[in-house]
């Protein structure tokens, strides 16, 4: 549930766009090679003022049993973090209702949460309340596939410490929005199931989005998976668990269709919007900033388990784009600035995906645990097979993928590790960010 993807680079450049001269050869093209080379299972849509412009799905939805499923337009995946600007919505509108105010105080709904009585809704909405975010802990991925209570779940924030004072800064934490849930329930007296429903789904008449639940392939749910030696099932958090913070079930169609309506005015004011939309730091209230090139574009990221998804709409041209995956072995966000290129008339990028041979016995050299001093991780490279795979402090393991000697990609994060043998030694490079690891 937290974002991973690297944010659209906002660049200057000038180009124009026609909803009717979209390149959709470029974009077939991609597509295609992500699905020939298993790279991708995803479904994309891009829409203008409503209308579709380029909408496409590659791979299954289900790959692990005697009868796969192909992925449709109309496959459902958990959209993780995404979940966040239903949430945020649907508290703007309690406050537009004057049920609550954004300077109300957490104390009035939870005072056992340190710090409670000087955090406000605000805060938590834009992430600046200091409350500990639970899924960075190694209790949550222990425990993450077992239903919790909310009772539970209180009990665990409340005995966790501040991570900052109040308003000092901006950390993102799932934990904010989990409670922001329950106090939508609270003042309703609805479930958040309901509210979701008459708030905003039956609004503009959504029908493939849910909240909550198993994954049922026979309702057309995706399966997720993680790249291996092929695909393989990854875990199912119980969402009980990331509730309103990540737990919504939707299909591009619906989300695009969500977000064109929120901008177009049918869940809050212009006033609410602009509250939304405005930064404080890097967070808005429910959106982040997501610029493509000089074009200023809001929306968020999620993922859960091995489901990866975005959403962006940009005012100034009505254009919403929406990338969802259930199993990823390139960029997620290569993916949504290659759709927008399209659009907006810039190069698509068409990736190569040959690959270096090696040997298993160089990979060996690679092996060990490695460790920063510019960042508190440690990184865990092991080999199985002729496979190399990395593996950070508290988080899943992903295959790396061979460029050259001693260079290996893992595209999902962007990220480049280059080893150096000699020196017990690799560097990692991320978003033009180089730190050094050492064994």
């Amino acid at each position: 549930m937290k974002p991973f993807l690297t944010l659209i680079v906002a660049l200057i450049a000038t180009f124009s766009a026609s909803a009717q001269q979209v390149n959709t050869a470029d974009l077939d093209r991609l597509f295609d090679s992500l699905s020939i080379h298993n790279k991708a299972m995803a479904s994309v849509l891009l829409t203008h003022k409503g209308v579709k412009v380029y909408e496409r799905a590659v791979g299954y939805a289900v790959i692990d049993s005697a009868h796969q499923v192909k992925a449709t337009p109309a496959t459902r995946y958990r959209i993780g973090s995404i979940t966040k600007t239903f949430t945020a919505t649907m508290i703007m509108q309690l406050a537009e209702e004057k049920k609550l105010s954004l300077n109300t105080h957490l104390d009035k709904y939870f005072p056992a949460i340190p710090n409670a009585s000087q955090i406000t809704i605000e805060m938590m909405l834009r992430h600046r309340s200091g409350i500990h975010n639970f899924t960075d802990d190694d209790t949550y991925w222990k425990s993450m596939t077992k239903p919790m209570t909310r009772a539970e779940m209180l009990a665990n924030f409340a005995k966790n410490k501040p991570d900052f004072a109040p308003d000092a800064e901006a950390r993102y934490s799932n934990t904010n929005y989990v409670l922001l849930g329950y106090i939508l329930e609270d003042i309703t007296r609805k479930s958040y199931e309901k509210n979701l429903q008459q708030r905003i789904l039956s609004r503009i008449g959504l029908k493939d989005t849910r909240f909550g639940g198993k994954i049922d392939p026979a309702q057309g749910d995706a399966l997720s998976y993680t790249a291996s030696k092929g695909w393989e099932k990854s875990t199912e958090t119980d969402l009980s668990q990331p509730g309103a913070a990540g737990a919504i079930v939707s299909t591009p169609a619906d989300v695009t269709t969500f977000i064109q309506a929120l901008f177009d005015g049918k869940f809050v004011s212009k006033e609410s919007l602009h509250e939304m939309t405005k930064m404080v730091d890097v967070f808005g209230i429910g959106l982040v900033n997501m610029p493509f090139y000089q074009k200023k574009g809001y929306g968020h990221t999620g993922g859960l388990d091995g489901f990866h998804g975005a959403v962006v709409y940009f005012p100034s041209d009505s254009l919403a784009a929406a990338v969802f995956a259930n199993g990823v072995d390139y960029g997620l966000n290569d993916m949504l600035i290659a759709v927008l290129s399209a659009y907006f008339k810039v190069p698509v990028t068409i990736p190569d995906f040959s690959t270096a041979a090696t040997r298993p016995e160089e990979l060996e050299a690679y092996v060990g645990e490695y460790s920063s001093k510019q960042i508190p991780l440690k990184m865990t490279i092991s080999r199985k097979d002729n496979q190399l795979f990395g593996q950070a402090t508290g988080q899943p393991s992903f295959r790396l993928t061979p460029v050259k000697k001693d260079v290996f990609k893992f595209d999902t994060a962007g990220v480049t590790m280059e080893f150096k043998p000699a020196e017990n030694a690799l560097t990692l490079t991320q978003a033009g960010q180089v730190y050094l690891f050492t064994k």
